[in-house]
């Protein structure tokens, strides 16, 4: 008798199915163990297939429903709350603290700059050598020049340049034709003369000057207006690798266009008359910020989240590749938070 009491419980605690007549046939004081073994294996089954069961629902209902799950307790849901008010408030605050307008005057003053320069009259010279066709010349300008225009132009002008946002254009086209025609080194063995490029007169600042006598490229390097010293050719060698614009992703010592010939013309000008690096530096960032507005109000504007004031940042560092190329302005630009999206700004690279 005992050991078939032993065969079925062993049975049982073996198995997963359970009978009802095995164990009713067991002994009395045998069966009360023998059942709480039976429900307990009959509870963890029923947890783990309630668990799956539950998990299942929660899958369902997350793919129907939105669930979000916020804080109870009152102390802590104010607390959460405070914080994202005032990080909200931050951002906003910072936001408005900059003020567009100022930033504008900062980068374009309402006076302009002085360039430290003498022109003398090269304008004239040019207008000889057909450089420059003075009818086409005029006829881009169609309210006419002023006083000081004129001068520059036809006549011999040894007074102080200023430029400014109205006659940007016009220096920038004087500038273009001076760089182009005046011989220097960077034209004659630059990047301008590579073999790959095809020729320096396939660019947009040989092939494009069309307000010469002739064709523009026929000037290109050709007229010795301005013959630097050797101190003074190496100052502009070196400047002129460290600037660029926005319209083209090259330096001015690669002048493929309108931009970066009259740059390069200007820095000429400024070496001939005694200028040092960090002056050229400084006057070449307002004359690009006058040719290109948008672009430098924008890095103003970027630089103010920063927090720098125009006046503060290293006009070397913001001429160079990083920001003023077309490339790393597009990259700076995409970090600006107070701009809702990029604007154009500047001119084109032609006549």
């Amino acid at each position: 008798m005992k050991r078939k009491t032993a065969d079925i419980t062993e049975n049982i605690e073996a198995s997963d199915e359970f009978n009802s007549e095995e164990i009713k046939s067991l002994p009395g004081e045998n069966q009360p163990n023998l059942i709480n073994k039976i429900f307990q294996q009959m509870d963890k089954t029923d947890f783990w297939k309630t668990t799956a069961a539950l998990l299942f629902i929660i899958i369902i209902l997350t793919q129907i429903f939105e669930i979000s799950i916020a804080p109870k307790a009152p102390f802590l849901k104010k607390l959460l709350t405070k914080e994202a008010t005032l990080a909200t408030q931050t951002s906003t605050e910072t936001t408005a603290k900059i003020d567009t307008a100022s930033i504008a005057q900062a980068v374009l003053p309402e006076k302009g700059i002085t360039l430290p320069i003498t022109w003398g009259d090269l304008g004239k010279r040019m207008i000889n050598d057909g450089v420059i066709d003075e009818q086409k010349f005029r006829a881009l300008f169609e309210n006419g020049l002023t006083d000081t225009e004129e001068q520059m132009l036809t006549g011999k002008m040894n007074q102080p340049i200023i430029m400014n946002q109205q006659n940007s254009r016009y220096l920038l086209d004087l500038l273009w034709a001076f760089g182009l025609a005046n011989k220097n080194d960077i034209l004659d063995n630059g990047e301008m003369t590579d073999e790959k490029y095809g020729g320096a007169g396939n660019f947009a600042s040989t092939g494009g000057w069309t307000l010469a006598k002739g064709a523009g490229f026929d000037h290109y390097s050709k007229h010795a207006y301005l013959s630097l010293t050797t101190e003074e050719q190496a100052l502009v060698d070196k400047v002129s690798k460290g600037i660029y614009r926005p319209c083209c992703g090259n330096s001015t010592h690669f002048p493929d266009c309108n931009h970066g010939m009259a740059m390069l013309g200007l820095l000429e000008l400024m070496a001939a008359n005694g200028a040092d690096e960090q002056e050229m530096y400084k006057v070449a960032l307002t004359v690009n910020s006058f040719w290109f507005p948008q672009t430098y109000i924008d890095l103003a504007t970027y630089f103010k989240e920063q927090g720098k004031e125009w006046n503060e940042v290293d006009a070397k560092t913001v001429l160079g590749k990083e920001y003023s190329s077309a490339q790393g302005y597009q990259q700076t630009r995409q970090q600006i938070k107070s701009l809702p999206k990029p604007q154009q700004g500047g001119g084109g690279c032609g006549a």
